[in-house]
């Protein structure tokens, strides 16, 4: 059961719970213990009517999953969700392209672990060119970048830039009680979208072409998004 689900049942469950108590017959009440059971109900409805608790992410619950996870954080939203892998391809230009999909289909691509498009988050990026390699997980050099984003009535933008990469060496990440190994690669990029800087956590072990964890410009209207590859 995937965790959305899980925390759907778990709602479902505790309505359930309120229902039978309401319909259970007894005895008949003084006026004393129906003041009690008033005061009951009314703190029960003001609970229904609050949202759920989160649900607590842990190694273990993800070790249960049968599927590959990512988490997304919209940083200028405070919104955070769980996706999982729909789609995996190749194509004419290098790097392996992952689609990334939440169950109300808000989506999200990835080329080498970059960002290249995401799907209804409004103003969306509708394409990115990004320095992909094969063989190589984040941003395989420097140069020119092009970002396609959304415009008003229906129209398209782009917007191009110059970037410079860096890396600023071991930079170890823990994700959910996992400690990967990693180097963190930094682009900082300027043109006609301002000064964007994004940052690659990428596995440092060799053959592990794996970007564990990034921060990354989705867009002017998106902001920056950070991503953890929870479970592959």
């Amino acid at each position: 059961m995937s965790m959305i689900r899980k925390t759907a049942a778990l709602a479902g469950l505790a309505g359930l719970a309120l229902v039978l108590g309401a319909c259970a017959k007894g005895p008949e009440k003084t006026p004393a213990e129906l003041e009690v059971l008033r005061a009951v109900g009314a703190q029960i409805t003001k609970r229904r009517s609050a949202a759920p608790p989160p649900v607590q992410l842990t190694r273990a619950l993800l070790d249960k999953q049968s599927q590959a996870y990512i988490e997304v954080t919209i940083e200028n939203r405070d919104a955070k969700a769980y996706l999982t892998r729909a789609l995996t391809r190749r194509d004419s230009s290098p790097g392996t392209v992952e689609v990334w999909r939440t169950q109300d289909n808000v989506s999200l691509a990835l080329r080498s672990g970059m960002v290249i498009a995401t799907r209804g988050l409004g103003g969306g990026l509708l394409s990115a060119q990004v320095p992909a390699a094969d063989g190589a997980a984040g941003p395989a050099r420097g140069g020119a970048r092009r970002y396609t984003v959304r415009a008003k009535g229906n129209g398209q933008a782009i917007l191009s830039m110059a970037c410079s990469l860096q890396d600023l060496g071991p930079e170890p990440v823990e994700i959910v009680g996992v400690t990967h190994p990693a180097r963190r690669l930094q682009e900082r990029c300027e043109g006609s979208g301002g000064v964007v800087v994004n940052d690659y956590w990428v596995d440092s072990r060799p053959g592990r072409n794996q970007v564990w964890q990034s921060r990354q410009w989705a867009g002017p209207e998106t902001g920056y998004v950070r991503i953890r590859q929870l479970r592959l």
